[in-house]
């Protein structure tokens, strides 16, 4: 029979796993106003870009809502002398009511003063002065007044100017744009269908770059690193390669599992990669280790355990359970069980047993 030594072999350790591609971006566009659909634009597996029109919704209302609030700025925009909403007031005491109730009271209180004066002299009846004063005391207020009304009317043109950006925002929320470049996932727009906010609308997927997510032992936690290889295979491309790099690593562990979630971006420039897919992934580490192997031929499964048949000095056979890690074209990782320089049989296997004498080929495998 022949025969092969445990030896110890310098690796690079590698993390393989089995995960699902997700797109870069996902995001299901509503509708921002009510109102009933005019046009639908695109449609499942569209390619769009970003501020495409997508779709329209019908913007009569809204237009009338806008020169609506543009007339009562306006108006409220004379009313204090301005020309337009860029237009500002320096001092309120100089918008037009103010400066004709400040001029009505200038008068008046000329006239106050006169009489005052004739009827201090003994010239005048002393109720032109009562009266002189009443209308004197009524233009300060009404200047009072005109000024706090002015200065109200400031505050309600802000209001105005605020509802009418509102209302223009309204009448650009009838025309629905895609918010980034993707493809159209789904779509429920229908034209002549009356929709409300947050109604649905269409779902975009981005798929270039792609996501992978993988499932990795927290045993490697150590051995992942943000910016590594990930080399990926694909089902749907038997026999291609695509490659990614590290760019997420999830902080926590799930209990349930005993894995961290990893995620490597990859380019999908062709869009060939699709969300939802399976995927093999490995990632190159830069974890050197010394291991234990033993040709591929060392190694029997036998219902449910694998088996190696070691050799002792006196040419018996010693039967072990041994525990195995990582495969390699040639050889297996031995884990536990076997120790280095130990003989193990490599053909043979299902002929031997506990304690069986053998004799070593001439030919002995290193």
């Amino acid at each position: 029979m022949k025969v092969a030594r445990v030896s110890l072999r310098a690796i690079q350790r590698s993390v393989e796993g089995v995960g699902t591609l997700f797109p870069y971006d996902e995001a299901i566009i509503s509708a921002e106003t009510d109102g009933p659909l005019q046009q639908v634009s695109v449609d499942l597996g569209d390619l769009v870009t970003q501020g495409q029109v997508l779709a329209r919704i019908s913007d009569e209302e809204a237009r009338y809502l806008v020169a609506q609030q543009e007339a009562q700025l306006r108006q409220a925009l004379e009313r204090l002398g301005l020309k337009d909403d860029k237009d500002r007031l320096q001092d309120v005491r100089e918008a037009p009511d103010v400066r004709r109730a400040k001029a009505d009271l200038f008068e008046v209180e000329v006239r106050y003063k006169r009489t005052r004066e004739l009827v201090d002299q003994g010239i005048g009846p002393k109720s032109d002065l009562d009266q002189a004063q009443a209308r004197f005391q009524s233009a300060q207020a009404a200047y009072d007044q005109t000024l706090n009304q002015t200065r109200n009317l400031v505050q309600e043109i802000e209001r105005y100017k605020a509802s009418l950006d509102l209302q223009r925002k309204k009448l650009r929320d009838t025309t629905v744009r895609a918010p980034f470049a993707a493809f159209v996932k789904d779509r429920q727009a229908v034209v002549g269908a009356y929709v409300r906010a947050n109604s649905p609308l269409f779902t975009l997927v981005k798929i270039d770059p792609i996501r992978l997510r993988v499932e990795v032992p927290e045993r490697m936690a150590p051995w992942v690193k943000l910016g590594q290889r990930a080399e990926v295979i694909v089902e749907a491309f038997e026999g291609r390669k695509f490659e990614g790099k590290v760019w997420r690593i999830s902080p926590t562990v799930d209990q349930t599992k005993r894995t961290f979630v990893v995620e490597a971006l990859i380019q999908n420039t062709n869009h060939e990669l699709k969300p939802g897919s399976y995927a093999r992934a490995r990632l190159d580490t830069d974890k050197i280790e010394n291991i234990r192997v033993v040709p591929s031929q060392a190694i029997l499964y036998v219902l449910g355990t694998n088996k190696s048949y070691v050799v002792k000095k006196d040419e018996s056979i010693d039967v072990r359970d041994v525990k195995v890690g990582d495969r390699f074209p040639k050889e297996i990782e031995i884990l536990e069980g076997l120790n280095e320089g130990e003989t193990v049989a490599i053909s043979s296997l299902t002929r031997l047993d506990m304690g069986a004498k053998v004799r070593i080929s001439t030919t002995e495998a290193n």
